[in-house]
């Protein structure tokens, strides 16, 4: 393997393993917040209990997100140094940003949340916590626009050998980071939700804390339900602007090689590169590609045919982790819908419990595969149009890169380890024990 493919692996392996942890930070610090907010308005001290119970498994979590995060900074000098140099006027001013005006907020915040129940009254203690969630998305709004710039580069100019920011204002505004924003943190709020729900399910199962985990379960219900369904109507624009900015994408998502109005969807297929066709195919639904791509079901869309073989991102890993998302994308607010009709039967319902116990992984895979999606489906550039992956590695030995990779896939290996034992640990002493620990 050349160092382009190791850097790249490298980058996926701790992109992915930090992406465990955020989104969760992101919907817990909101349901802890208005857990807390609840407890102050009715003094109700099974709130109280709630938002100390559920604001350790966010504690834990956090630590694990920001050790993990660390890392991907240092690999932009390391290992994409010939990116860095290139557009760092314009992607270094964000991640600056981020880190500068959320990212410290957020870490400062959480310090006074955790040191200050003794010391702050109990609504300026729940305002902090209102603070803590606001900073911490709006860290993952600079990140969503630094890789919306990646996906739709605007506000430039190419000035001795390198991009340079013109246009500020395009940058923050850019379509295509504002609608990634729209999407991967409602999403974040379904994986929270279903996290929340499930492990609220494993205690009603054993008929523990019934009315601790109900109430933790309605909250995270509403939560996921309302956010499952914006996350499936923001898809739809997302991909129309994908079909506008990303044709290839678009045509690597449906495994599409002929151009043609009327393009079809089709359900099951393999794609073969190699030969320009698809191996399978089953389920072709005429005109509902041409019709989701731009809300016109005579619509001409664009083959991969009709790409240089160069300029084509991997057909078949696009192709898998788009349907992967979009098949948990649909089965999710469907668990929401059938919870919200259980909601004041869930002790008497323990099939549904157990299904909601077992679906604490979907979430994640559904943000992993959309993740794989977005970034293998803008291949083969680094910043679309603009500058290739093969351009943008550092000139270092492959040998240094596959000695870092396989160094970071045994400390995160066994870092995830610990930072799962201590989540389920907490997990399974239960509210009490954690209030008092």
């Amino acid at each position: 393997m050349d160092v382009v493919l190791l850097s790249r692996l490298q980058f996926a392996a701790a992109t992915m393993f930090h992406f465990l942890f955020v989104p969760l930070t992101l919907g817990l610090s909101l349901l802890v917040a208005y857990m807390e907010t609840k407890y102050v308005r009715t003094g109700d001290e099974t709130y109280l209990r709630m938002t100390k119970f559920w604001g350790k498994l966010f504690l834990i979590n956090f630590a694990l997100g920001v050790v993990t995060g660390i890392t991907l900074e240092f690999q932009f000098g390391t290992n994409w140094s010939r990116y860095s140099a290139y557009v760092g006027d314009i992607f270094g001013s964000l991640l600056a940003i981020e880190a500068t005006a959320a990212f410290f907020l957020e870490s400062t915040l959480i310090g006074v949340w955790i040191f200050g129940w003794k010391k702050l009254s109990a609504k300026a203690h729940a305002t902090v916590m209102w603070l803590v969630a606001g900073a911490g998305n709006l860290s993952a709004l600079w990140i969503l626009l630094a890789n919306g710039w990646m996906q739709h580069p605007v506000g430039y100019t190419i000035r001795n050998g390198r991009a340079e920011l013109t246009d500020f204002a395009a940058v923050v505004f850019n379509k295509f980071g504002i609608l990634q924003f729209l999407h991967v943190v409602p999403a974040a709020f379904v994986l929270s939700a279903f996290f929340v729900m499930g492990v609220s399910a494993y205690h009603l199962l054993k008929k523990q804390h019934i009315d601790f985990f109900t109430r933790s379960f309605r909250m995270a219900l509403v939560l996921g339900l309302v956010s499952s369904i914006w996350v499936a109507v923001e898809g739809d624009q997302h991909a129309v602007h994908v079909t506008e900015v990303q044709p290839a994408k678009l045509a690597a998502m449906e495994g599409l090689w002929e151009t043609q109005t009327r393009a079809p969807v089709v359900l099951v297929a393999l794609p073969d590169e190699k030969n320009e066709r698809n191996l399978i195919e089953f389920g072709r639904i005429p005109g509902l590609l041409s019709l989701l791509g731009y809300h016109d079901i005579n619509a001409e869309v664009r083959g991969l045919k009709d790409f240089p073989k160069d300029e084509r991102p991997p057909v078949l890993l696009t192709f898998l982790s788009f349907r992967v998302m979009v098949a948990l994308g649909t089965l999710l607010p469907l668990l929401c819908i059938v919870g919200w009709f259980l909601r004041n039967r869930l002790v008497e319902n323990p099939w549904f419990l157990r299904i909601m116990l077992f679906s604490i992984p979907l979430p994640y895979i559904a943000i992993q595969a959309g993740w794989v999606l977005a970034e293998v489906g803008r291949q083969p550039w680094i910043v679309y149009g603009m500058l290739k992956t093969a351009d943008a590695a550092s000139p270092v030995a492959a040998s240094q890169v596959l000695t870092s990779l396989v160094a970071f896939i045994a400390v995160y290996g066994l870092l995830g380890l610990a930072g799962y034992y201590l989540i389920a640990k907490k997990v399974a002493q239960g509210p009490d024990m954690a209030e008092s620990a």
